[in-house]
């Protein structure tokens, strides 16, 4: 029950705080802590950003907007959902996409990669073509459609509901003349064109991890986590057939987070090139047609 004795925005995040330390949540679904975790949510019921002044903090709150934070306070606690599932939005490189329980909540450090063009790994401008294989919400190809104007991006997924999410996502950006998603089974509906840049970031959890996952997680569509082989089946596929879709100076960059050992027992012969971040994260490699072609014997 909400004290009555709760009247500004800043008591409103306090006692989130609170209830959510008591609770023992997990973030990791675009914060990563509490007090961050209950500043967002109150904002977004506000219907405030974070460009407000400190004092604002400090202002009173009718009912309304007390039994509207408290609302969905409760929801988060009592269902474990992911904010981002709750408020129906999520912001990655510095964009906001929709998103849904069809989809994952967006926190790659790709996001990171597409802030700089995805220089020096490829030099922008020669950049034409790109394939966002998995794309889920979309977020990745979307963002790099916006970072790179003169790009053509495919995105692709095999679930039709994140398909459905990712195409809302492409009209909200105004990008359809640049974008466009397709149902695949990986590369399996993809046209052989020359890809000047592939990015992914597949399923790469295997069942035993996936068990032992918090309980925010398991509000995410399993489809987009786990894989068979380990959680390397969809990797595999993926590297096995690269090369055909890549261009000759062509480049593919692919995320196993904290699968990358599992990756690399997997495949011992190859010397992966590990892409390091500024901002926090890991588990993001880097491969180019040449390197793939003379590893075609290994996937």
């Amino acid at each position: 029950m909400m004290p009555d004795n709760l009247q500004t925005i800043r008591d409103m995040i306090r006692w989130a705080v609170s209830r959510f330390n008591n609770a023992g949540l997990f973030y990791g679904h675009g914060t990563d802590n509490a007090l961050d975790e209950a500043l967002a949510m109150t904002l977004h019921v506000l219907s405030l950003d974070y460009s407000l002044p400190d004092n604002y903090l400090d202002c009173r709150l009718t009912d309304r907007e007390k039994q509207n934070i408290a609302e969905i306070i409760d929801q988060r606690i009592q269902t474990r959902k992911p904010l981002s599932y709750l408020t129906g939005t999520a912001w990655f490189a510095g964009m906001q996409f929709r998103v849904n329980e069809h989809v994952l909540v967006p926190r790659s450090p790709i996001a990171e990669l597409i802030a700089e063009g995805f220089y020096p790994w490829v030099e922008p401008e020669n950049v034409h073509h790109v394939l966002d294989l998995c794309t889920g919400s979309g977020c990745i190809g979307i963002a790099t459609a916006a970072r790179l104007p003169q790009v053509e991006v495919l995105l692709s997924d095999i679930s039709n509901q994140a398909l459905a999410v990712a195409r809302q996502n492409i009209e909200m950006h105004g990008l359809q003349n640049r974008i466009r998603a397709i149902k695949s089974d990986v590369y399996e509906k993809i046209p052989e064109v020359q890809f000047d840049l592939i990015i992914s970031n597949p399923p790469y959890v295997s069942e035993q991890e996936y068990q032992q996952l918090p309980a925010e997680y398991h509000r995410e569509p399993k489809l987009g986590l786990t894989a068979e082989e380990n959680g390397m089946s969809i990797v595999a596929r993926i590297l096995r057939d690269a090369s055909r879709y890549l261009s000759d100076d062509g480049v593919i960059i692919i995320e196993v987070g904290a699968s990358a050992e599992l990756l690399m027992d997997r495949y011992p012969q190859i010397d992966f090139n590990w892409i390091e971040f500024e901002n926090g994260g890991d588990g993001v490699f880097i491969m180019n047609r040449e390197q793939l072609e003379n590893h075609q014997q290994d996937f």
